[in-house]
């Protein structure tokens, strides 16, 4: 191929070619030449010369290091470097590297700080505003902007909102920075596996640059701004580090004063920044990582709840987003009803602000067609706006009878009620589970049938009775997975109802766990399992003794039309569902 290219080419086009290689290179030369003999004139003119030059690149970077307030061993490190980019020549590949990291260090926020909105008042009007509910997170915010009144200087929180999907954690960062008077900052933590996305590469690779940290911290333009670090609880790891691991200095109020990235090589005072985690599941953080957080958990929220955010804020936004007066589209109360009830299944209500998008979108076709609007969207509409509903939740009634109980179950989704279903048969004293239960589960029913096993006088029936008798117990729906052990004494209620052929009272619902020893233990989730329990058409709700103190945390209108009976042992939790 060379040959050939030779061939093709005169023997003026070659000459032409030298000569223009030969004067490049000669231009080079003298470039660098005359640059070396400006520096040697500089030098023996002195500093003071040098300085007076204000169109100086290195005289201009000299002046920004000292005016950007750097603490003095960042600044005596920052000069160094200065002093090494003057001996370069412009055309180093390795000053561009110098300069870049120089430039860096200038454009960080060392004593930029917003000043803090210490209003209380004020601050709580802005968070009401934007969220309805949430009052623990409120709280935590308005403690700390109380505290900060009196301390000027005092150690940010580290916050973890956990709570399911589209219960407004992340927005709850931004409202939270609006409320306070500083800026916002969203990093995104799904997925990440580096640990040098957190603590940056070292200068000396090709490419490095700052963690991601810093760089929210340059992008706020000051050094106390509100940092929300989403999905924490989705970190993951590989060969290249664990960010969750590089995440404890920086989530750490004792060590993140002197927080060292990789890429600056100096420390940094991350004390000042308000950091806001979010998460929907703990179970996947690492446990040193989760110490470190305060947890706040943002529990799902009530039918009633849903309505008003609907009403307050979901629909004045789809209108706004899709241009659409509020005159020409209004929601009946118990549409609105019917939408939660039926067409959304979730904790949160990100469900519920599509459904009413859809709403909105149909609205504006219907009038760019010239078609009838009706001017008030009621439940008799929803199939023509919404189609068939989508969600389906169990009632309670139509599925009494002896050997089943109702209990109540939370998934992430929020609350459901679930039917334990026994029966009995004669046989040889066996125990058979249906219904795809985890192994917690598993071992709640054979605990269950253990204790009445050990007490037959419970079903009036004596141990060789008893031992002739083969247990059957089914959880429907038999596709769906169920784990946990708050189905505890639902299970022993079931088994007791089917040996007795009684069945529980009307209206009546349960969770807790129980021991061996007939002891009733608390569980969680109590909140949205009374929300599902409402739904359900549930009037009575048995629970232990210790879950009282999550009743009276609930707002007293949320839980009207319930009954509570709090039950410390299995001989009251039958008291509570057996008729004498």
């Amino acid at each position: 191929g060379r040959t050939d290219m030779r061939k093709m080419l005169t023997k003026e086009d070659i000459a032409h070619n030298a000569a223009c290689v030969k004067k490049q290179m000669e231009k080079n030369q003298r470039n660098y030449y005359l640059n070396e003999q400006i520096k040697a004139i500089r030098k023996e003119l002195g500093a003071d010369d040098e300085a007076a030059d204000g169109n100086d690149e290195i005289t201009i970077l000299r002046d920004k290091i000292k005016a950007c307030g750097m603490p003095a061993k960042t600044e005596e490190k920052a000069l160094e470097e200065l002093n090494k980019l003057k001996q370069m020549s412009p055309s180093n590949a390795e000053a561009t590297v110098v300069r870049g990291y120089i430039e860096t260090l200038i454009s960080l926020p060392w004593k930029e700080k917003t000043e803090v909105n210490k209003d209380l008042k004020k601050a709580e009007e802005i968070l009401n505003a934007d969220h309805w509910g949430l009052e623990k997170v409120k709280e935590r915010i308005l403690e700390y902007l109380a505290v900060q009144r009196r301390v000027d200087k005092i150690k940010s929180p580290i916050l973890c909102l956990v709570g399911a999907p589209g219960v407004g954690k992340t927005s709850l960062g931004k409202s939270i920075a609006k409320a306070i008077g500083r800026k916002y900052v969203r990093i995104a933590l799904g997925g990440m596996r580096d640990e040098a996305e957190i603590r940056g590469h070292r200068k000396t690779y090709i490419g490095a640059l700052p963690g991601r940290i810093l760089n929210g911290i340059c992008r706020a333009g000051t050094s106390n701004p509100v940092m929300v670090l989403d999905e924490i609880d989705k970190l993951s790891s590989d060969f290249k580090g664990d960010p969750s691991s590089a995440l404890l200095e920086v989530l750490d109020p004792e060590q993140n004063v002197t927080f060292h990235d990789n890429y600056l090589d100096v420390d940094y005072d991350l004390s000042h920044v308000l950091f806001i985690t979010t998460a929907n599941d703990i179970s996947t953080i690492q446990p040193a990582l989760l110490d470190r957080m305060e947890l706040i958990n943002v529990t799902g929220y009530l039918a009633e709840e849903k309505m008003e955010i609907a009403r307050k804020f979901l629909l004045p936004k789809e209108l706004e987003e899709h241009g659409i007066d509020k005159k020409m589209l209004k929601v009946d109360k118990a549409a609105l009803a019917e939408i939660i009830d039926q067409y959304t299944h979730e904790s949160g209500v990100r469900g519920l602000e599509k459904q009413i998008a859809k709403i909105a979108r149909v609205t504006a076709k219907k009038i760019a067609l010239d078609e009838f609007c009706p001017p008030v969207i009621k439940p008799s509409h929803l199939k023509e706006y919404l189609g068939l509903p989508t969600a389906f939740h169990d009632k309670q009634e139509g599925n009494e009878g002896a050997g089943v109980v109702t209990g109540l179950a939370w998934t992430q989704l929020g609350g459901e009620i679930l039917f334990v279903e026994s029966s009995v048969s004669n046989g040889k004293g066996q125990l058979t589970m249906t219904g795809n239960l985890g192994n917690v589960m598993k071992e709640s029913a054979t605990i269950a049938y253990q204790y009445i096993k050990a007490h037959p006088e419970l079903v009036s029936l004596t141990s060789e009775e008893f031992d002739k008798k083969d247990i059957h117990v089914h959880v429907p729906e038999g596709a769906t997975p169920k784990d946990g052990p708050s189905a505890g004494i639902t299970l022993v209620c079931s088994m007791i109802s089917a040996l007795r052929n009684q069945p529980v009272k009307k209206g009546v619902a349960m969770t807790g766990e129980m021991t061996l020893r007939g002891r009733v233990l608390p569980v969680g989730g109590v909140k949205e399992k009374i929300l599902a329990a409402k739904r359900s058409g549930v009037k009575t709700i048995v629970l232990s003794e210790e879950n009282r103190k999550d009743i009276e945390d609930i707002n007293a209108k949320y839980v009207d039309g319930l009954t509570f009976e709090y039950v410390k042992t299995i001989d009251d939790v039958i008291k509570a569902v057996f008729t004498k």
